[in-house]
């Protein structure tokens, strides 16, 4: 975990008359024929890396040679909470942005902040084929981009290339986040999503990484050039590293507790390893070589402690 805040929130004002009729969206248009593609940031109020990234292309006016892009800040509210002094208290206002994006919680009440942004922006994100929505993460750890538990999502993110390790997953059993959102998360459809975690939350390489991610991934659907896209772009010199998911630790007792201090990444090499315990239950790995995704120091009830994942071959 980063204490230091490396990398300074952006003062994103300017950008708040979009030219939707809502704040904090801008659409471009190339009367051209291709995809609709969407970048999201700030999901979270403080994962501040893809604000830097959406700040940068509006400030470049990076747009679109075909089809239409959309850069949407998300949780603007969270955001404008944002201290460097209590960097963790403005993930979300009222409830977390990134499990409401199922249709009973979208066609329900907008009874918190979050529930009311997410109707305003609903409409722009129904209309998108290709989202990339970008995160970051409160243990230090290399990038990961979760691709969902599709195949289309693999090939998607073998293809981008935005990180070297993949994780095949199906996302959390407190809610639906936004990458798994209506066809995003559809197997016949042609829409489709990825989720990038660019690195811990404030370390300075986090905005970097955000910002190539969002050149890759537009440079994929050919909606930017070569030359526009290649200063932003490093080698991927390391072949891509996949790992899918295929057990969710989430917890049921308060008590929960980790019986070691889980890594991000970190590989179990044998089975039945104790892992914690969720009251009287023993959580132990459920095979050789399992890797821990994203644990979660202090989950509560119903949130996800860790997920399990095994390497496939790529």
């Amino acid at each position: 975990m980063l204490d230091q805040i490396e990398i300074k929130a952006p003062d994103i004002s300017t950008f708040r008359k979009g030219n939707m009729g809502i704040d904090f969206v801008h659409q471009f248009d190339s009367r051209l024929e291709g995809p609709h593609v969407g970048i999201s940031a700030i999901v979270h109020g403080n994962e501040i890396c893809g604000s830097v990234a959406l700040a940068h292309l509006l400030e470049n006016n990076i747009r679109p040679v075909a089809g239409k892009l959309s850069l949407i800040f998300m949780n603007i509210g969270a955001y404008e909470l944002f201290n460097p002094d209590r960097p963790y208290a403005s993930r979300y206002i009222d409830e977390d942005f990134n499990r409401i994006w199922d249709p009973v919680s979208l066609n329900g009440p907008a009874n918190t902040k979050e529930k009311r942004r997410a109707k305003q922006i609903r409409p722009i994100i129904d209309d998108l084929d290709y989202l990339l929505d970008i995160h970051s993460m409160g243990d230090i750890c290399p990038p990961i981009t979760l691709c969902g538990p599709s195949d289309k999502g693999l090939n998607l993110a073998k293809s981008v290339s935005a990180s070297e390790i993949v994780v095949i997953d199906k996302g959390h059993a407190s809610g639906c986040r936004l990458r798994d959102y209506g066809d995003f998360n559809n197997s016949a459809s042609l829409k489709n999503a990825l989720l990038i975690e660019c690195g811990q939350h404030w370390h300075k390489s986090s905005a970097t990484v955000a910002i190539e991610a969002s050149y890759r991934f537009l440079h994929h659907f050919k909606m930017i050039s070569d030359e526009v896209a290649s200063p932003y772009l490093s080698d991927r010199a390391k072949p891509q590293k996949i790992l899918e998911v295929t057990d969710v630790v989430t917890v049921k007792n308060d008590a929960f507790f980790f019986d070691l201090s889980p890594e991000p990444l970190q590989k179990m090499s044998h089975k039945d390893s104790l892992i914690g315990r969720d009251g009287t239950e023993a959580i132990r790995t459920p095979y050789n070589d399992c890797y821990f995704i994203m644990p979660q120091q202090g989950a509560r009830c119903g949130q996800t402690a860790v997920r399990l994942a095994k390497e496939i071959k790529n």
